[in-house]
């Protein structure tokens, strides 16, 4: 069964008088699902922020049923609930990403970083909270782990074992947060671009840790679209979860 993919970029142009514009492409590609991974990043249980609890809460039964119906048309799934791990000890899912075979990751290749469009120097809380701590213990109980199929790491390295294991040809990224864990963790946007991964997040599945009272001072939302652009302009491309229940 195949996937067709809308992968929506933002591409460095000219306009008619030669002046410097960003432009939005999307480019369609073809991919087998035995051959595509979905990432599900950071999805707690809970978390030191009310806002940021509340809108995964409400993320959180949508995602599982994209992953739902990814899975059944034949997608891999990989859990990574970081900082939680020892809860699924000893699990299939978790035993499965241990037992990949180890392969030495690519050397990183060089990539530029450009500095985000959104303040997020105080964390990001938009509902007052001030002192991150780790509030969360497992992954959010409303989506469900396979334990037949899915796997479960923290681990850049593991994840990398498990793409190969399974000649990924596109890994997809959702969960949160896109301007903090959904970009930096070892298995994150950024690592998986420096080692050549071809990479897309789903950009109607995640969410920023953004405060309206830091620059550019607009709405949470708009921050989150905000972090969205800088990645299809800097990093990789996205696509909308609708994607994973086209093709044939």
């Amino acid at each position: 069964m195949d996937l067709n993919l809308n992968l929506r970029q933002w591409c460095l142009d000219k306009d008619g008088g030669e002046h410097a514009v960003w432009r939005v492409e999307t480019l369609q590609k073809r991919v087998r699902a035995s051959r595509t991974a979905i990432l599900v990043c950071d999805m707690w249980d809970a978390h030191w922020s009310r806002g940021a609890t509340e809108r995964v809460d409400a993320m959180a039964p949508v995602m599982d049923r994209v992953i739902g119906v990814a899975r059944a048309r034949g997608v891999h799934i990989i859990h990574a609930p970081s900082d939680t791990l020892a809860a699924y000890a000893g699990t299939p899912a978790r035993e499965r990403a241990l037992a990949a075979p180890a392969i030495a990751t690519p050397e990183p290749i060089q990539h530029a970083d450009p500095p985000l469009p959104i303040d997020d120097s105080d964390e990001g809380s938009d509902t007052g909270e001030l002192h991150p701590f780790r509030a969360w213990s497992r992954q959010h109980p409303a989506i469900r782990i396979d334990h037949e199929h899915d796997a479960i790491s923290d681990d850049g390295g593991e994840v990398h074992n498990l793409l190969r294991l399974w000649d990924i040809e596109q890994l997809l990224i959702m969960g949160v947060h896109t301007n903090m864990c959904v970009l930096n963790r070892s298995f994150g946007i950024k690592q998986m671009v420096r080692w050549r991964v071809p990479v897309a997040l789903v950009r109607d599945l995640t969410d920023a840790m953004y405060n309206p009272a830091r620059a550019p001072y607009v709405d949470h939302n708009a921050g989150t679209q905000l972090v969205i652009g800088y990645i299809e302009r800097f990093w990789c491309p996205s696509i909308t979860s609708d994607d994973l229940s086209q093709g044939d």
